[in-house]
């Protein structure tokens, strides 16, 4: 598993850089990643949840919609933070879900926050203030980039505690295919609300357009998902953390990219808050690891 795990960080490293390398707008980009990864992944996963699809009752199945919407939301969002914010910031902050599952959990669950767990949530949004504040002595934009990676984070913890249940009777393959299918269908409704071309790119961007389908999407979600089933929840959401750095120095080497000044001490804030969250929360009961953008 760990080869598999250093692979997965790997290949989810890649999609920010990705992203910025596609000329596209935000939901064009959503709507194609999605769209053909549902498409790559057909062949395996339907069959698989069509033979489970008779278990799912009504709230089941609204469950699975809703699932789909927040992945929706969570592309939606990220992609268009990287229009606005480095790299090296948008990743950090959408690396964010554990804080928001944690909350959501105390609130609206009701499971208990130890006192560790809020030192850890604490700390965490310390380090996401400090790149807040050096985004916004950069420009008002990158500030606004900062936001809708958060709006991603959150939508992407909504997705995770909508499919807690659902991942009891449905596997990987089947419970992600939907979700995917749903997810690109609400982007690609979208785009033609917003009035986004969905065709008529140049060929360096639908090249880039099927590697974020075929490599973070496909490759990277599924090793990830895969150990979830060999190692401790606990490993594969602290190697998760590792795609900030994977992505931060692609973004340097592919954008000439460099991060923030103030990244450079909020990052490890953040991350080590999310880590502690992450290491509270390693239960039996825990959503599964953020299959990350």
């Amino acid at each position: 598993p760990w080869g598999a795990l250093a692979g997965g960080i790997l290949a989810l490293s890649t999609a920010s850089v990705l992203i910025r390398l596609a000329s596209a707008p935000p939901l064009v980009v959503g709507a194609w990643r999605l769209g053909l990864a549902t498409l790559i992944l057909t062949p395996w996963s339907l069959p698989r949840f069509w033979r489970a699809a008779s278990s799912l009752g009504r709230g089941d199945t609204l469950r699975l919609v809703l699932s789909g919407l927040a992945l929706a939301t969570h592309f939606a969002a990220w992609n268009a933070s990287l229009m606005y914010t480095s790299v090296a910031s948008s990743v950090v902050l959408v690396t964010a879900t554990p804080i928001w599952v944690g909350l959501a959990s105390h609130f609206f669950l009701g499971e208990r926050v130890s006192r560790r767990r809020w030192a850890a949530i604490g700390v965490a949004v310390a380090g996401g203030v400090i790149i807040g504040y050096g985004d916004l002595q950069l420009s008002g934009r990158a500030l606004l980039g900062d936001a809708l990676a958060l709006l991603g984070a959150l939508a992407m913890a909504t997705y995770l505690l909508l499919g807690q249940r659902l991942r009891r009777r449905l596997s990987t393959s089947a419970y992600v295919w939907p979700c995917y299918g749903v997810a690109a269908m609400a982007l690609v409704a979208g785009c033609l609300i917003a009035r986004q071309p969905l065709l008529g790119y140049d060929r360096q961007t639908m090249v880039v357009l099927a590697l974020l389908a075929l490599v973070p999407q496909v490759f990277g979600h599924s090793v990830f998902n895969w150990a979830l089933a060999r190692v401790s929840p606990l490993v594969v959401t602290l190697a998760i953390l590792g795609e900030p750095i994977g992505a931060s120095a692609l973004a340097f080497l592919v954008l000439n990219e460099a991060p923030p000044p103030t990244l450079w001490l909020g990052a490890p804030l953040l991350l080590a808050g999310l880590a502690l969250v992450s290491s509270e929360g390693a239960t039996p009961a825990a959503p599964p690891a953020r299959p990350t953008s």
